[in-house]
Formats: C-alpha cells, sequence, structure tokens
C-alpha cells in the first residue's frame, strides 16, 4: 500500500519517510551551499567525495609565486634587484676606496681625467675631484637604494592609511580623502615632489620626504578602489550576516584581499622612486658636497666633462636605468602572476 507523505518543510519529500536536505534562506541546499571566500570547502566538495578539492586548492599567492618562478621577466628583474641590493649592502666591502673620494687626492683639470683602464689602480678612471668612478658608483647604489626604498615606504605607508579611511567609512569622509587625493594628483609627480623638496631644503631627508608625499596619492586611491571592490563580495556579505562588526570585517577579510594591487604598485613606484631621487640630485636639492657620492649628483657634475669624458655622465645613467629596469620588470610580472585573468589561462 502506497503512503502519500506530505512535503517536508524547506526539502522535498524523501522516500521511506525521511526528511530531505536542510535548506538555507534562499532554497539552496546546505551541502550545496556556496562557501565564502577564504573558508575551506568539506570533504563532500571534492570529486567522489574523498576530499581531493580541498587538496587541490591553493593559495593566491603560491600561485603567484609559482608563475614568477616560470616567467623569465621575473627572473631578470629579480637578478637585476638582487644584485644591486647585495652591491649597496656590502659597499664597505666592494668598494676599492672609503668614502667618497681618494686619500690625497685632488682636482684634475678637465683635460687631464683618466679614463677607463688607463690607470690599473683605478678601473673606472677618476673624475674632477680625483674620486674613484667605480667606489663612487658602489657608494651611489647605497644612498640612490636607501631614498628610493625608504620614500616608498613612507608614501605606502601614508596612503594605505589615507585609502582604509575612505574605504572604511565612506560618506563625507570618503568624499574629503579623494578631494585631497585628487588636489594632489592634479600635481605632476616630479613637480609636486621638487616643489615640496624646495621647501623642506636641501639634503637626503628632504628628497625622502618630498618623494614619498608625492607618492601617497597613488597608493591613497588604489587601496580605496581595492576595498570598494571588495566589499560587495559574498564572503563580506557573509560576515556581516554572522553579526561581525565594522572592523572586523575591514581588517580581517577586506584589507587582506585588497592589498594585492598596492604591493605589485609599490614594487612599480621603486623605480620611479630611484629615477626622481637622481632627478633631485641633479637639480641639486639633493645636498652635500659636490663629490657626494651618489648618481643624480654624478651625473650634475659629469655634464661639463661630456664632450671629453662620456663615461662620466654615461656610468651612472647606466646604473639608474638598469636599477629601475629591474624593478619595472619585477613589478608587471608580478601585477601579471596576480592577474585572475591569467590565472585561468
Amino acid at each position: 500500500m502506497s503512503v502519500n507523505l506530505p512535503p517536508v518543510p524547506g526539502g522535498a519529500p524523501v522516500p521511506g519517510g525521511g526528511p530531505g536536505p536542510e535548506r538555507v534562506p534562499g532554497g539552496v541546499p546546505l551541502a550545496a551551499a556556496p562557501v565564502p571566500d577564504g573558508g575551506a570547502p568539506g570533504p563532500e566538495a571534492g570529486a567522489g567525495g574523498d576530499g581531493s578539492g580541498a587538496a587541490r586548492g591553493t593559495s593566491v599567492w603560491r600561485d603567484a609565486f609559482q608563475r614568477l618562478r616560470r616567467n623569465p621577466a621575473a627572473i631578470a628583474g629579480a637578478v637585476i634587484v638582487a644584485l644591486f641590493l647585495l652591491v649597496a649592502l656590502l659597499a664597505p666591502v666592494l668598494a676599492p676606496y672609503p668614502g667618497e673620494s681618494v686619500p690625497g687626492a685632488r682636482e684634475i683639470t678637465p683635460g687631464d681625467i683618466p679614463g677607463p683602464g688607463e690607470l690599473p689602480a683605478f678601473p673606472l678612471g677618476l673624475d674632477r675631484f680625483g674620486g674613484d668612478v667605480l667606489s663612487k658608483l658602489i657608494w651611489g647604489a647605497q644612498s640612490s637604494l636607501v631614498i628610493g626604498i625608504v620614500s616608498t615606504a613612507l608614501g605606502l605607508v601614508g596612503g594605505m592609511l589615507l585609502g582604509l579611511l575612505a574605504g572604511t567609512f565612506g560618506g563625507w569622509v570618503d568624499g574629503l580623502v579623494m578631494r585631497i587625493v585628487d588636489i594632489l594628483l592634479s600635481v605632476p609627480n616630479l613637480l609636486l615632489a621638487v616643489s615640496i623638496a624646495a621647501v623642506l631644503g636641501q639634503g637626503a631627508y628632504a628628497v625622502m620626504i618630498a618623494i614619498g608625499v608625492s607618492q601617497v596619492p597613488i597608493f591613497a586611491r588604489l587601496l580605496r578602489s581595492s576595498m570598494l571592490s571588495q566589499k560587495g563580495s559574498d564572503y563580506v556579505l557573509a560576515a556581516q550576516t554572522l553579526g561581525l562588526g565594522r572592523r572586523t570585517i575591514t581588517m580581517s577579510h577586506v584589507l587582506p584581499n585588497s592589498v594585492g594591487p598596492v604591493i605589485v604598485q609599490a614594487t612599480l613606484t621603486l623605480a620611479t622612486a630611484v629615477i626622481d631621487a637622481a632627478a633631485l640630485s641633479f637639480l641639486g636639492l639633493g645636498g652635500g658636497r659636490p663629490e657626494t657620492a651618489e648618481w643624480g649628483r654624478m651625473l650634475t657634475y659629469a655634464q661639463a666633462e661630456l664632450g671629453i669624458a662620456p663615461w662620466l655622465a654615461f656610468l651612472p645613467g647606466l646604473c639608474i636605468a638598469v636599477t629601475a629596469l629591474g624593478f619595472t620588470l619585477l613589478g608587471e610580472s608580478l601585477r601579471e602572476a596576480l592577474d585572475p585573468k591569467s590565472r585561468a589561462r
């Protein structure tokens, strides 16, 4: 004899009188409900119910690192950056002469400046102040990279604070922060850095602050945009449904998923910072003595002998270009590795 069972609320009748699958609001069976980003799927998520789906899951950053290892441009950029960082760290050991000039050196007339290979003790020759060009290039790597890294760190911290405020609170806070950012972005980056350095005065610290402030609006706008795109995601809605506070949602979920583009931009900005530091020193805003071992300052005093000793300008210019190229290759490769469309291919 057949018995017609009444429908079970939230589930379909099951032969034998058992209850149907439990359902979440919206009519989706609980076993098939989507898992928010960052959650671990249950064993039933894998093919055949053996948990193999969870085993196949990989971290976004781990996957990006694997893609970088297979990218020749990323490897080339990493090698260039690592080489210059190593030279900067080991400058006291690698430089043939300590400091910025050869002990007992005197100023040389332009026509008597020795070139590369002319003096065995000075492989790349001397400059007009009697300084060893090779030693200055090595010490210049240290000063240029320190200025570039510190200024980028200042811009990154300041920009992330402003972007975090705008992306978290919205409303009038977002409007105020974005108007400040728009004003700063309306001025060309290098011109803004020159203006700030001129107000603060000459010196390495003034150059760091000037370049850092000029980079703040870039990071602020990027982080705000990334956070706004994440705030409408399913995992954020799920966290709000669970009753989590705005601070917890922002710091534990939204911000960690929004910093990827900011990290990529920071890598690219390092190249710009090295070039801007050399430009400010070339314009005389970097301070220091004329014989200071800094790539931009070396270019400043090499232009007078450009016709008779072109290597004095070519060598520091080459160092600036290669360093910027290394950071650019690394940043662009990181951007490609973190691109969802690229990962899907």
